[in-house]
């Protein structure tokens, strides 16, 4: 994977195809590898970029003062210039979402084009929020993810129903039991506070065109109900697509309806 040095720390990303540049975002919790369906079928008509976020996949642990999503999505600025892109299409998912709505906010002009999916800008909801604080006291004090915080934590990311017994939720499970004590404490544990301990952003959607952003759910998102984002929606006045029989990570439990959905939308907006 290609690196750059940001502030000094490396932050690796995918660079796949040629074309009018994409953005992607992933999950908290995922990699870059996340969009793996996606990547191979959009790197036909663009180029895709896909960095890990800090403390994931390859990345170092985020530099230091890294307190906010704007300071995430300053830091996907950087990754732009020093790729030499002016102006890009973002698809971010949940906490790529996040930043990717900031980045947009701050540099509309380079942001053509926005898709958030199974995200929220609205603070997160007290109970939900004490509740994953508490999660990541514990993984930090431990320095693992404990059995029952993955029993926990696990079937959040995938659609209500499914089986976690399946290959996607058992190698997320796997994933997350190999995280390192210094990935955990270092990188892991602080984007987790800073994720879950956002403010209210809601208000600042209107400043978003309506016309240059969709926003995605899956139908059976538990973290991120749909009804999240059709309030979202109704915010900025844009499109809003609900993806059928899927969860939080809803491109890999319907890549196939995913795909699709942003090859129409953004031949819509960019062309090919």
């Amino acid at each position: 994977m290609p690196v750059i040095d940001i502030a000094g720390r490396s932050l690796h990303f995918q660079d796949r195809g040629t074309g009018f540049p994409l953005l992607l975002g992933h999950s908290y919790l995922w990699d870059s590898a996340m969009w793996a369906p996606q990547i191979e079928a959009l790197s036909r008509s663009y180029r895709v970029i896909a960095p890990d976020l800090w403390g994931h996949g390859r990345s170092d642990a985020p530099p230091e003062g890294t307190r906010t999503l704007g300071d995430l999505a300053a830091q996907a600025g950087l990754l732009l210039d020093a790729l030499g892109i002016r102006e890009c299409a973002v698809v971010g998912l949940s906490v790529g979402g996040m930043w990717g709505a900031e980045l947009a906010l701050r540099e509309p002009e380079r942001v053509r084009a926005l898709v958030m999916m199974d995200t929220y800008l609205g603070a997160e909801p007290e109970a939900t929020r004490a509740r994953y604080f508490q999660m990541l006291d514990t993984i930090e004090s431990l320095g693992r993810f404990p059995p029952p915080i993955l029993d926990a934590v696990v079937p959040l990311f995938f659609r209500s129903g499914a089986d976690l017994g399946g290959p996607l939720p058992t190698a997320f499970r796997r994933a997350l039991e190999g995280f390192s004590t210094e990935q955990l404490r270092n990188a892991i544990v602080p984007l987790g506070r800073l994720i879950f301990g956002r403010p209210e952003a809601l208000p600042r959607l209107a400043a978003l065109d309506p016309d240059r952003t969709l926003l995605m759910c899956g139908a059976l998102d538990i973290p991120r109900p749909p009804a999240e984002t059709t309030r979202m929606a109704e915010l900025i006045g844009c499109e809003q697509v609900i993806v059928p029989d899927a969860g939080h990570i809803s491109n890999l439990e319907q890549p196939v309806f995913v795909t699709r959905a942003l090859e129409a939308w953004l031949e819509r907006q960019i062309g090919r």
